[in-house]
């Protein structure tokens, strides 16, 4: 006896499934109109993957939405800024990863990638192109907020290392003259309304418009010799200047720690924890603030 149609239908959807659509979080979402200014030659050029974890050779600067379960969302954006020197971007232990684990606290997060000052045979700078992409990529989380849910008065800036560096930069230094605007998002305020900086590097710091910088969250191992000292500086000028902030020094610990992908010391497994610690008792978490 013919299999009725609809159980035929159903046996041939589980054998042949349908491949899924794409997510839309993971496509990579350029920031400027056509090409970041300074880039037009390379903009086409595609970026170089390697070992799975490292990205090259950007120069269409994009970010990459990672969103919290919507039961849990509350409002809070991270644009987080991955660290590689300049040359490169840790994209995955230093931007994915950690922005998956901010999803957990209800914040929704973009991972930026921005245009490398120091890789071989770039004419880009690191205070003016690759500020200019973390400055755009506030810009434009602020005027796309209402897409993603988020509050454009409760948006802060991650930076892990070189990405410490270019919160750093555009968050307690002064601000250059800018343009005028190209667009709308140009119109929005490039300001942070929080900065955490992961083992951030020198550039920036110490800072010269401290009285004038957003909270901040600052952690970093007390063995790096990079960066131990600049979280330290940064520390002391923000308190001085009566600006709230928060130091987390890990004993024992050296540079590159990100989110414990490599390190199984107990305090650095819970550092996104006292994050959010912070995040709370700041009232960043919280569409009252």
């Amino acid at each position: 006896m013919p299999c009725p149609r609809h159980l035929l239908v159903l046996f041939l959807a589980l054998a042949c499934p349908v491949s899924a659509a794409p997510d839309a979080d993971t496509a990579a979402i350029p920031i400027w109109p056509k090409a970041a200014p300074g880039s037009e030659r390379r903009a086409a050029e595609p970026e170089q993957l390697e070992a799975g974890a490292y990205v090259h050779n950007v120069h269409l600067p994009s970010l990459t939405v990672s969103r919290p379960d919507a039961r849990r969302a509350n409002g809070a954006a991270i644009i987080v800024v991955p660290g590689g020197g300049h040359r490169m971007l840790v994209f995955q232990n230093e931007g994915m990863v950690p922005a998956r684990a901010l999803n957990r606290y209800g914040i929704t997060t973009f991972v930026l990638k921005y245009r490398l000052a120091r890789e071989a045979g770039s004419t880009y700078t690191i205070e003016g192109d690759a500020v200019a992409d973390a400055r755009r990529a506030i810009r434009w989380v602020r005027a796309h907020a209402k897409d993603y849910g988020v509050d454009p008065h409760r948006i802060g800036i991650m930076g892990f290392s070189a990405g410490g560096e270019l919160v750093s930069l555009l968050a307690d230094n002064p601000q250059p003259g800018a343009p005028a605007p190209a667009d709308a998002v140009d119109r929005q305020s490039g300001r942070p309304d929080f900065q955490i900086l992961i083992y951030p590097g020198p550039l920036g710091i110490p800072a010269r418009s401290a009285a004038g910088a957003p909270p901040a969250f600052i952690a970093a191992g007390t063995l790096d010799r990079c960066c131990a000292p600049p979280a330290l500086t940064l520390y002391t000028q923000l308190r001085e200047a009566g600006v709230s902030a928060e130091l987390h020094m890990f004993a024992s610990t050296d540079h590159g720690f990100n989110v414990a992908v490599h390190n199984d010391r107990i305090s650095i497994q819970h550092w996104p924890d006292r994050l959010a610690d912070w995040l709370g008792d700041e009232g960043w978490l919280s569409a009252s603030h």
